[in-house]
């Protein structure tokens, strides 16, 4: 029922247009050109010793990959886009534009689809070491950096 839910939010985010500036609504944040998601968000991991951590961890890839799969399915295999050039890009000062930017601040690699005039990148974030994981799905029409 999760990844039914998961399929249903992006099928929204592709069809929803893009607002005029940045705002949030719920669980998903918009602005020009782009809307990011947050499909599913775990628990913090407090003095956990790192094995609930571990676990999140690959709870998440896993999610992400059958989800991958699906959306596979319909558009194709999707492309794997590192994410770690435009962190060290944006931290040397040079403007990234959204949802690129504050994506490669949390996220290491993204499974991208070019579907008409959008992308769809779908992965997994973390904010910190002890923070929860994040399933991240973002439609845009800009492309990649």
């Amino acid at each position: 029922m999760t990844t039914a839910r998961h399929l249903l939010t992006i099928d929204q985010l592709r069809s929803r247009p893009f607002p005029g500036r940045r705002g949030r609504s719920g669980a998903v944040e918009s602005g020009p050109g782009f809307h990011l998601a947050e499909l599913a968000a775990g628990e913090a991991f407090h003095e956990d010793g790192g094995a609930g951590r571990a676990a999140a961890e690959e709870q998440y890839d896993a999610e992400r990959e059958a989800l991958a799969l699906l959306l596979a399915g319909r558009w194709g295999p999707p492309q794997r886009f590192g994410l770690w050039s435009l962190r060290r890009r944006a931290l040397a000062g040079e403007e990234i534009p959204e949802p690129w930017a504050g994506l490669a601040h949390t996220v290491p690699d993204l499974y991208l689809w070019r579907v008409g005039e959008r992308w769809l990148a779908l992965g997994v974030a973390q904010w910190g070491p002890e923070l929860a994981f994040q399933l991240l799905a973002a439609v845009t029409t800009t492309d990649p950096p």
